[in-house]
């Protein structure tokens, strides 16, 4: 038999084991997390500035209503936040970026490996649309629930909203592919860049989406202000 000593030493060692492994699997923990947040807060600075660069494919003619910006810039405010470009770049980026991550991790749960487009090209189409249509959908529906002046139609604000993010969605197939095109055209080592593999496809995807979704195009799909701002409306 063990003396009370040898015992003791023992109990104390596997204590200090099982305390080892438990903040080896906090730290763990804790960093995944934080490489999580790091990669959403990525993403979301990606988009933001997607969604203001495919302003300039939409409409490179026209004045923008940036909302509070605008006295940046030597524009009239009219809104500060709602129904502005500002509130559209902030909040689809946030609900894209949300629904990107959470789409890619349930897809690699679903194949037990992270998500590849060489290794799984259909899988990454549809996780594509399904990420897009949901976090523009979620966009759409905080807008009708929130912005003030959706009062009294919200709901069908919310329909037509849905409409189209599902029309638009429709026209985003293609940017997984686009890297690819970079490739051929600019060799793959601009393909592999930030630019190539991530803010180029977001460009593109957010302007068609935008583009045919809300037919937001030249001096379509323009607010009461950037309306003014071009020329098509009389100062009241």
């Amino acid at each position: 038999m063990l003396s009370s000593r040898t015992s003791a030493s023992l109990l104390s060692a596997r204590k200090a084991l099982a305390r080892r492994f438990s903040s080896s699997s906090n730290e763990e923990a804790a960093s995944a997390g934080g490489s999580l947040i790091a990669g959403v807060a990525a993403t979301f600075g990606t988009y933001m500035l997607a969604d203001f660069l495919s302003n300039f494919i939409q409409h490179p003619t026209q004045k923008m209503d940036y909302g509070f910006l605008n006295q940046f810039i030597d524009r009239p405010v009219d809104k500060p936040f709602w129904g502005t470009r500002t509130q559209h770049i902030v909040g689809v980026a946030a609900c894209l970026a949300v629904a990107d991550h959470g789409s890619q991790a349930a897809f690699a749960k679903y194949l037990g490996r992270p998500l590849c487009f060489a290794k799984s090209p259909a899988a990454f189409v549809f996780h594509t649309f399904a990420f897009i249509f949901s976090g523009v959908l979620v966009y759409c529906a905080g807008d009708a629930a929130l912005n003030p002046a959706h009062e009294g139609r919200r709901m069908e604000e919310l329909k037509s909203g849905a409409y189209c993010t599902y029309i638009g969605t429709n026209t985003a197939w293609f940017e997984p592919y686009v890297p690819l095109a970079v490739a051929r055209v600019a060799g793959q080592g601009i393909a592999n860049t930030w630019f190539g593999s991530a803010l180029f496809p977001a460009t593109l995807a957010y302007s068609t989406v935008k583009g045919v979704g809300w037919y937001d195009w030249g001096d379509s799909g323009l607010n009461d202000l950037e309306m003014k701002l071009n020329g098509l409306a009389k100062e009241e």
